[in-house]
C-alpha cells in the first residue's frame, strides 16, 4: 500500500463527499452517517475536523466560505481541489486493486485456537456461526430494501460483505463438523494437551497417521 500524506481513510470517506459539493465538516458527518459509511469502513467521527485540517494542509481540499446558521457557530466550507480529486481516485484505485495484507482478527485467534481445547473451541465456533448467520442475514434484508431504491453501482459493498459472511459461514461449518464428528487429525492429541497443559514433544501426535 502507498504511504498517503493523509492515511486516515476517514479522508477517503471525506474527500468522497465533497467532491459532489461544497460542504462543512458537520454536513460531510451528516452525509456519511445518512450512507452508512462508518459500516463501510473504519470511521472514528472525532478524528473528523484533525482529518478535515490535515486533508486542507496537503491541499487536497480548501476553504471557499464560511457560513453562520442562527445561533451555531460560524462553520467553514470546503470542496475539493484538483489533487484532492486526484488522490481520492488513486486512492480508491489502489483500494479495489490491491490485497491487504493485514491479517483479519478471526485469523490471529485461529492461530492460537489450541489454547481453547476441543470443547471450549466448539463452542465458542458455534456462537460466531450464529453470529453470521445474523449478520448474512442483515446483509440480504438490506439489499431487499435497497435494490428498489438504489442502483446496484451503490449496494455492491453489502453484496461483498453478505458473500464474504456466507464464506466465511461454510468455512466455520465445515471446521466445525470435523471438530464435532471426530475427523480432524490430531483432535486426541489436543485434548490430551488441554487437559494435561504438556505440549507433545513429537508434532507427529497432530498429524493424521
Amino acid at each position: 500500500m502507498k504511504r498517503r500524506k493523509v492515511a486516515n481513510v476517514l479522508g477517503l470517506a471525506v474527500l468522497s463527499v465533497v467532491q459532489e459539493r461544497p460542504m462543512h465538516p458537520y454536513e460531510m458527518a451528516a452525509v456519511l452517517k445518512q450512507r452508512g459509511k462508518d459500516a463501510d469502513m473504519p470511521i472514528k467521527w472525532g478524528s473528523l475536523y484533525t482529518v478535515v485540517a490535515n486533508l486542507e494542509k496537503h491541499r487536497f481540499i480548501e476553504a471557499v466560505e464560511s457560513v453562520k446558521d442562527g445561533g451555531r457557530p460560524e462553520r467553514t466550507v470546503y470542496r475539493i481541489t484538483p489533487a484532492g480529486r486526484e488522490e481520492f481516485e488513486d486512492w480508491v484505485r489502489e483500494l479495489v486493486g490491491t490485497v491487504d495484507r493485514e491479517p483479519p482478527r478471526f485469523k490471529a485467534g485461529l492461530s492460537m485456537i489450541g489454547v481453547l481445547g476441543p470443547d471450549q473451541a466448539i463452542s465458542r465456533l458455534r456462537e460466531r456461526l450464529e453470529q453470521l448467520g445474523e449478520r448474512a442475514e442483515a446483509h440480504r434484508a438490506a439489499l431487499e430494501q435497497l435494490r428498489p431504491l438504489m442502483p446496484r453501482l451503490f449496494l455492491v459493498e453489502v453484496e461483498y460483505d453478505l458473500a464474504m459472511t456466507e464464506a466465511e459461514a461454510r468455512w466455520v461449518r465445515g471446521f466445525l463438523e470435523e471438530l464435532t464428528t471426530g475427523a480432524l487429525p490430531g483432535l486426541d492429541a489436543w485434548r490430551r494437551y488441554h487437559e494435561t497443559g504438556e505440549f507433545p514433544d513429537d508434532l507427529g501426535e497432530f498429524v493424521e497417521r
